[in-house]
């Protein structure tokens, strides 16, 4: 996984499936609950995989099964 500019993510599972997470909606939108985090771009870049979640320090993560999904369809996931 590579973060990229944009409140965006490359990323590859296990099974190797590639795609682009876009979170730019969710980070910028009025109020993106424990999310507004993520506005600052560096900690934004401190992003890691945990148990296969896309995760942030402080125990902030996405759903990997949802991820995929969307990635596995449209080769993007969007929130």
């Amino acid at each position: 996984m590579t973060p990229l500019d944009n409140y965006c993510l490359s990323v590859r599972f296990m099974d190797g499936l590639k795609g682009l997470a876009d979170l730019s909606k969710l980070v910028c939108e009025q109020n993106p609950g424990v999310f507004v985090v993520l506005r600052d771009v560096h900690f934004f870049r401190q992003v890691y995989v945990d148990c296969g979640a896309v995760t942030w320090p402080g125990n902030l993560d996405l759903a990997p099964d949802a991820m995929y999904e969307a990635i596995k369809k449209t080769g993007k996931y969007i929130l």
